[in-house]
């Protein structure tokens, strides 16, 4: 087996470097745009009088990082060239992703919202898949330059990872359907033209099938963004959102009718590998962090690198890190060649313990550092309290321990008896 990665991948990385030092970090030490990443961050990028939601100057600069990439080239690397994209393969995009979550914060590659020089699209998947020409027409480009957005209205205040048992509903009338229900951790809500809401057509409650998406303009009568929640990680875009007899034609069906679990398990695949290869390129930064900081740190008049008590905590993350990301370049090669069902399990393996990775990786970090290392000079409590939210958010770390156990014991997969 050969675990070299490809040569022109290699390259590319050196090539999207070269691209970061000359277009975005001259962006990044500009006009003080340094105060959205250091020890002002969250006040800088948070508007505390607007619901937590971010400042417009934080926005505008997000937006102007995206569009020097998509001029260079790179913004639309792992889209399909239908969408203006390069192709770029899940094995590529795992590699760039853990490759720019090791340089650190920055705007080359933004934890709070998934922002980054090399743009991830779940949404441009899911419509390229399941959306029709008209839906594809009206969101897709735009969408890619923000001009539009979209929303994930999947939980609920009753129901989260259990989302068969949705209590959100929608009722034909004629030729349209009239949605009811109430979405909690709304995503995407401050910036959204449209939101993503699943709820039951047919069947019974806890049946995968009867669960429709729908692409609903925020501007319709009935849907409101009632507040954002304010998260352990400002600012917020997760909102509480109510829809009141919100009437929609039936073009707005996202998918099959009764299929609308089928989309959704198409965006969490294609965040949770990505999500995951991220993981492990922000514990490699703490680990490294730890370990400079370890060398150059002298108490009791020796160099605390020379203390085991320092020295076994990061063998063992430095070793959990090199583990889990030849799992997830793995799975994500896997993800190239089958059906995502086919490897779901695998994906999910690679998402809880990429999660824990690097929530325990800055943990020790801030440990490492002592009382440095829990102020917000130093960036470990904004990369642990970001990725915190993973082992919760998209399938909790429990939920994709159970899809784990239903593949090996054959209750769901290709196994399954």
């Amino acid at each position: 087996m050969d675990f070299d990665l490809p040569e022109e991948l290699a390259g590319l990385l050196g090539e999207l470097d070269a691209f970061i030092d000359r277009e975005i970090r001259p962006l990044q030490e500009q006009d003080d745009n340094e105060r959205f990443f250091d020890h002002r961050r969250e006040y800088a990028r948070t508007d505390f009088e607007a619901g937590g939601t971010p400042r417009a100057e934080w926005t505008e600069l997000l937006h102007e990082m995206f569009r020097r990439a998509d001029r260079a080239g790179w913004l639309r690397y792992g889209l399909p060239k239908e969408a203006g994209g390069s192709g770029g393969s899940n094995l590529a995009m795992a590699v760039i992703r853990e490759h720019l979550a090791s340089k650190g914060l920055g705007l080359h590659n933004d934890l709070q919202n998934e922002s980054s020089v090399v743009g991830n699209y779940p949404f441009v998947h899911m419509l390229l898949e399941f959306g029709t020409q008209e839906q594809k027409d009206e969101l897709l480009e735009d969408m890619i330059t923000r001009r539009k957005g979209l929303g994930f209205g999947l939980t609920e205040p009753g129901h989260g990872s259990d989302a068969t048992w949705l209590d959100t509903t929608a009722v034909r009338a004629g030729d349209d359907w009239v949605i009811n229900g109430v979405k909690r951790f709304n995503s995407a809500m401050d910036t959204a033209t449209h939101d993503v809401i699943f709820a039951r057509t047919s069947g019974s409650p806890g049946q995968a099938r009867g669960i429709t998406a729908f692409i609903v303009p925020v501007g319709t009568p009935g849907f409101s963004v009632d507040f954002h929640w304010w998260t352990f990680n400002m600012p917020t875009d997760h909102a509480e959102v109510t829809l009141r007899d919100v009437r929609v034609p039936s073009s707005a069906i996202f998918g099959e009718e009764g299929e609308g679990l089928a989309v959704a398990q198409t965006f969490v695949h294609e965040n949770r590998i990505r999500q995951a290869a991220a993981g492990v390129g922000a514990a490699q930064f703490c680990i490294d962090r730890s370990v400079e900081y370890a060398r150059d740190r002298v108490t009791f008049g020796k160099p605390l690198a020379e203390r085991q008590a320092i020295q076994w905590p990061l063998v063992e993350l430095h070793t959990e890190a090199e583990l889990v990301r030849t799992l997830v370049r793995k799975t994500a090669w896997e993800l190239d060649r089958r059906h995502h069902m086919e490897i779901s399990d695998k994906v999910s393996m690679c998402n809880y313990r990429a999660n824990r990775l690097v929530c325990d990786a800055a943990d020790r970090a801030m440990q490492v550092h002592g009382g440095l290392g829990y102020t917000r000079h130093q960036p470990f409590e904004h990369i642990y309290r970001h990725h915190r939210r993973y082992r919760i958010t998209e399938g909790s770390e429990e939920i994709q321990m159970r899809k784990v156990a239903g593949y090996l014991f054959g209750f769901a997969g290709p196994r399954k008896r």
